[in-house]
C-alpha cells in the first residue's frame, strides 16, 4: 500500500512534480546515494527518473545534489560552529583537500577564508530555483545578527503597530492636518495629515514590490476612500509585505544585492540595484514612521516607542522568553 501511495504522489508533471523530484534529492543530502539510490526514492525506474529530472529541473541529479551540498557546506560555514574539515565530511568529501578545490572553485574563496568573511551568498548559479534552505534547528547554529532582518523586521513591526493605532481613531483625527511635514522627493506633495502619511508607507512597498514582482502600479494617491481607511491599510499593508519580505530573504540568500533590475513601471524604465531598493525603502519608511509618530503626538495620542530597531529587538526577546 506504502508503494502504491508513493507512485500515485509521484504522477503527473509540470511544477508539482519538479517539486517532487527535487525534494528527493533535498531529502538525500544527509546519506550518501547513488543515482539508483535517488531513483528508488522517487518510486521511479532510473530511467524514467533521469528523463524527467532533466526535462523538469534542467540539471541532472548527480550535479544538483553536489551543488546542494556546496550551498549547505557554505552556510554551516558562515553560521555555524562545525569545523571545516566537519563540514567538508557532511558535504560527502573523503577530504579536506578534495573540499577545499571544489568549494573554491565554486565560491571563489577557500573554506577558510569564506568563514572568516561571514556575509558570503550560499546560493550557487542553478538553472532553477532549488536552493538548501538552512535548517534552523542544525546543531551548532550561531545566532549571527542578520542586519536584513533586524532592519525589515523593524520596519514591518512599526508600521504594523501604527496602522493599528490608527484604526482607534476616528476620520477627523486621521485626516487633521499635521506640522512640520516635508516633501520627500521631487515628485511628492506634502504629507499633509496622519492618514496620508500612513498611505504613503504602503504605498512605498506596494511600488517597489510591484516593480520588483513585475506587477502592476498601485493606484498611489488616488485610490479610492474604502482602501485608505485604518482597516483597509493594514490589509494591504500585510499582503504587500509578505511579497516584499519573500522577494528580499531570497535575495539576501543569493547574495545579489548588487544585481541590477530594470524597473519597468518608471517613465522611463530605469536600473536600479535590489541592495539600493530595499535602503531605499527602509530610509524613506523610517522617516514617516517617525513623522507618524509626531502625527499622533500632537492629537494627543500617545503610542509607545521611539522607533528604534533596538526596541524591535528587545520585543523579540521578550516573545522569546
Amino acid at each position: 500500500m506504502e508503494w502504491r501511495q508513493a507512485r500515485i504522489w509521484m504522477n503527473g508533471t509540470g511544477p508539482d512534480k519538479a517539486d517532487q523530484l527535487s525534494a528527493v534529492v533535498l531529502g538525500s543530502l544527509d546519506a550518501p546515494e547513488s543515482a539508483g539510490g535517488l531513483a528508488r526514492r522517487a518510486y521511479e525506474s532510473r530511467s524514467s527518473f533521469f528523463r524527467l529530472f532533466q526535462a523538469l529541473i534542467k540539471e541532472s541529479p548527480g550535479a544538483m545534489r553536489r551543488r546542494l551540498l556546496l550551498e549547505r557546506a557554505a552556510w554551516q560555514l558562515r553560521d555555524t560552529r562545525a569545523s571545516v574539515t566537519e563540514v567538508g565530511l557532511n558535504a560527502s568529501y573523503e577530504s579536506l583537500e578534495g573540499f577545499t578545490r571544489a568549494f573554491g572553485r565554486a565560491f571563489g574563496l577557500s573554506p577558510s577564508l569564506y568563514r572568516r568573511t561571514r556575509t558570503g551568498r550560499i546560493h550557487l548559479p542553478a538553472p532553477n530555483h532549488f536552493h538548501f534552505r538552512p535548517d534552523t534547528g542544525f546543531r551548532g547554529a550561531t545566532k549571527t545578527m542578520d542586519l536584513f532582518e533586524l532592519f525589515a523586521g523593524t520596519d514591518a513591526w512599526y508600521a504594523r503597530r501604527l496602522l493599528q493605532e490608527a484604526a482607534k481613531l476616528t476620520d477627523e483625527q486621521l485626516d487633521s492636518p499635521v506640522s512640520k511635514t516635508g516633501t520627500l522627493s521631487p515628485w511628492d506633495t506634502p504629507d499633509k495629515s496622519l492618514r496620508v502619511i500612513l498611505d504613503r508607507i504602503v504605498q512605498t512597498k506596494e511600488v517597489w514590490t510591484a516593480a520588483l514582482t513585475g506587477g502592476e502600479m498601485p493606484k498611489l494617491d488616488e485610490a479610492p476612500a474604502e482602501d485608505r481607511t485604518a482597516a483597509a491599510m493594514l490589509e494591504r499593508f500585510e499582503k504587500t509585505e509578505a511579497r516584499f519580505l519573500s522577494f528580499f530573504r531570497d535575495i539576501r540568500d543569493r547574495g545579489a544585492w548588487d544585481e541590477s533590475f530594470v524597473d519597468a513601471l518608471c517613465e522611463p524604465a530605469e536600473t536600479f540595484t535590489f541592495g539600493g531598493v530595499f535602503s531605499d525603502v527602509i530610509t524613506f519608511n523610517s522617516f514617516r514612521r517617525l513623522a507618524a509618530l509626531d502625527a499622533f503626538h500632537q492629537l494627543g495620542v500617545h503610542v509607545q516607542g521611539s522607533g528604534s530597531p533596538i526596541e524591535y529587538e528587545n520585543a523579540l526577546k521578550g516573545s522569546d522568553s
